[in-house]
């Protein structure tokens, strides 16, 4: 295959990475933008958004596409019932503290992984995705014929990886719906803006924290169902998402949504890119860099405020 069409191909899943990284750090961003709380948990709760699709997706059998949909609403809403469990037990009863968050978050990472190792065990499992047709793709050149369209082996992808493109997209259209035009998203600004003002015109501050918690959690087990048909569900695959997060916020900026976003897809990218081309490794280890120059020259980050 030429580079074009292989560009072409490496683009691709670099937007499958983006779809499911932006899902994530959106939910880690959320997190820290309205309770200023480092989640250290996050990647737990993407861990379990995986398993339990494939609990899910196992229990009720028959067609795969049962039981993926199924998991799409089952699962984000028992881990972000479980996150909303977490901040009123523990968050809460430590007033939200800087310190003492981290702390708590890393506790409640060991429980959920260890949790998790006792009930579902070490293995790796896969779920079955509702649909998966290989799509053959077109790539167009000007040839000695003037405009050609012609079909190079291997350049082709999955029903299911542009679903996930589409699905990721769609979430996110809904999540800006929900922040900017509906009440509940006018209470999470105000209390993002000033939690004592908000709380003194009657905001239940305390209950706001909990949904807010519960929906990052939410979001990064969505960003898990989408993913575990391509990936398999075992209980150590919270610590990149985890890592690939932190990377997205700092660079976007810390509680910034749309820097999130924008951030997201140049790390996404990048790692498709990169990884075909080269060595996941070194989409690693570049991606580390952008954030150690984001951190010398602009700490705010690309859309964070001074």
């Amino acid at each position: 295959m030429e580079f074009g069409p292989h560009l072409m191909l490496a683009s691709l899943e670099g937007a499958v990475t983006s779809s499911i990284l932006v899902l994530t750090a959106m939910g880690l961003s959320i997190v820290f933008g309205v309770m200023r709380v480092v989640n250290v948990a996050h990647g737990e709760f993407f861990m379990l958004g995986a398993i339990f699709a494939w609990a899910v997706s196992t229990t009720l059998g028959g067609h795969p596409a049962i039981g993926f949909a199924a998991a799409l609403i089952i699962a984000p809403i028992f881990v972000g019932c479980i996150a909303a469990t977490a901040d009123r037990l523990i968050l809460r009863r430590i007033n939200y503290d800087v310190d003492r968050t981290i702390v708590a978050t890393i506790g409640v990472l060991y429980i959920i992984q260890q949790s998790t190792l006792m009930l579902y065990g070490p293995e790796a499992r896969p779920v079955e995705p509702p649909f998966n047709t290989r799509i053959s793709l077109p790539w167009f050149e000007f040839g000695e014929n003037g405009f050609e369209m012609f079909w190079p082996w291997g350049l082709s992808i999955t029903s299911y990886k542009l679903f996930v493109i589409f699905a990721a997209a769609f979430v996110l259209f809904v999540l800006w719906g929900v922040l900017t035009r509906t009440k509940f998203g006018l209470i999470m600004r105000a209390t993002q803006q000033d939690r004592d003002t908000a709380q003194a015109f009657g905001v239940p501050v305390g209950k706001v924290y909990s949904w807010v918690f519960g929906l990052g959690a939410g979001l990064a087990a969505f960003g898990a169902v989408l993913v575990v048909p391509i990936q398999q569900a075992h209980y150590l695959m919270g610590g990149d998402p985890l890592l690939l997060a932190f990377i997205v916020v700092i660079i976007g900026g810390l509680g910034s949504l749309p820097g999130t976003v924008i951030a997201a897809l140049l790390i996404g990218m990048s790692d498709g890119l990169i990884s075909v081309f080269f060595s996941p490794t070194l989409a690693k280890i570049i991606a580390t860099f952008l954030v150690a120059m984001v951190l010398v020259f602009r700490p705010q980050g690309l859309m964070g405020k001074n």
